[in-house]
């Protein structure tokens, strides 16, 4: 049986020093080595066989920040490994310290189509893998076909569309092979919760971010069009991972997405949640008030819905663990997990079809403040993500 492990990290704006990212923020030399130290220190820690990054602008910064990993992994091996000079001999213990450097690992960027000069830039994403890549990675951003939403009035009138061309941040599909599976992981940045707001032609802002004449109706608004944003662009994931899942490929969706397990964005991605008996229900079709799906169609219905869903990492390990909180945000005093490793049912433990399961699920969120302690400024440089983890063991059940 092979055991592989896959993670999520948001890096917060990894950029080199003195690189003007968003207007007036730049790291100094001495921020940039803080950040640098603290991330490598991270991923040391995780050691993970794939990393699905978050938040780069600078792909040379990532693989900077990357070899210090290995040195320092190197250095560790060297302190804690079993040799002839050491006086201990019970190695299994030493075995789990033991870091695997990702010299011969596979690295895949995508730059942001929205980036732009000094001071205007757009973060993109990168895959790490142990295992390479089957294929060339795929970058999703600017669509072949715009999305176009359309609505009606409840009374049935046109009610005008909603259509996205481009994507806020692009979408990394790569597929990694795993002993002897291939898996298709999708990597992503959904839109965040901050305000869209429209910049009248000539000014040089929006109405809105003026909060000496603070437009509440007009920041609400703005928040409206960021989540309308944010489904468009889970739709599109989803659209992406059912075609996958078509082909009977094993799927994951890491990254952030910046709504919570139960936000409809969240939901749109992973797919509805079925009945547990759809023979309740009147037919669609019914022509009469008992025309109630059968038995067997009830199944099928729970079937088709159930194959197509995708499940939370965390949420399986809560359950399995008795765990009663995991999070990797903090802000304004509320505490929730905006990160996923979301998962079809080709890993899920109830599925006696599976082809894997997750053995363990591990957070590093101890850095994570509310804005509310002294160290908060100090998180400037860390991440203000936690980082999320997932242990797998490929391998079909006995029996």
């Amino acid at each position: 049986m092979t055991g592989f492990t896959i993670a999520s990290f948001n890096v917060k704006n990894l950029i080199g020093p003195e690189q003007e990212y968003y207007r007036f923020e730049r790291y100094t030399e001495e921020e940039h080595a803080w950040k640098e130290d603290w991330l490598a220190d991270q991923l040391l820690t995780l050691n993970a066989d794939i990393v699905c990054f978050q938040e780069i602008f600078d792909a040379a910064a990532l693989q900077a920040m990357i070899d210090e990993t290995d040195d320092r992994g190197k250095a560790l091996n060297e302190a804690a490994l079993p040799d002839r000079t050491k006086g201990y001999r019970k190695k299994a213990i030493f075995r789990k310290l033991r870091y695997k450097d990702y010299g011969g690992a596979a690295l895949a960027f995508a730059a942001n189509a929205n980036d732009g000069a000094p001071g205007q830039r757009r973060p993109g994403l990168a895959v790490l893998s142990r295992f390479g890549f089957d294929g060339a990675p795929e970058v999703i951003q600017d669509l072949e076909t715009a999305v176009t939403i359309p609505f009606r009035e409840l009374t049935g009138e046109d009610a005008g569309h909603y259509r996205i061309s481009r994507l806020s941040r692009p979408v990394q599909k790569v597929r990694v092979p795993v002993g002897d599976t291939t898996v298709t992981v999708f990597n992503c940045h959904l839109k965040s919760k901050l305000g869209e707001y429209l910049t009248p032609p000539g000014a040089s802002f929006a109405p809105e971010a003026d909060l000496l004449t603070y437009d509440p109706a007009g920041r609400a608004l703005g928040s409206l069009r960021s989540g309308l944003r944010r489904m468009a662009e889970a739709w599109v994931i989803r659209r992406l991972v059912l075609d996958e899942l078509k082909r009977g490929h094993p799927v994951m969706v890491l990254g952030d997405l910046n709504d919570g397990e139960h936000a409809v964005s969240t939901e749109i991605i992973t797919g509805e949640l079925p009945f547990r008996n759809y023979a309740w229900m009147r037919r669609h079709d019914a022509e009469a008030a008992n025309d109630r799906y059968s038995s067997d169609e009830a199944a099928r219905i729970r079937e088709d819905v159930e194959k197509v869903r995708l499940h939370s990492a965390e949420k399986l390990f809560v359950r399995k663990s008795l765990r009663d909180m995991v999070f990797t945000a903090a802000f304004g005093g509320v505490y929730e997990s905006i990160d996923q490793i979301l998962m079809s049912r080709h890993f899920h433990p109830d599925n006696p079809e599976r082809i894997g399961e997750m053995e363990y699920f591990s957070t590093l969120n101890d850095h994570l403040t509310d804005g509310s302690h002294p160290e908060a400024p100090y998180n400037k440089l860390a991440s203000d993500h936690g980082q999320i983890m997932a242990h797998f063991r490929l391998g079909r059940p006995e029996g």
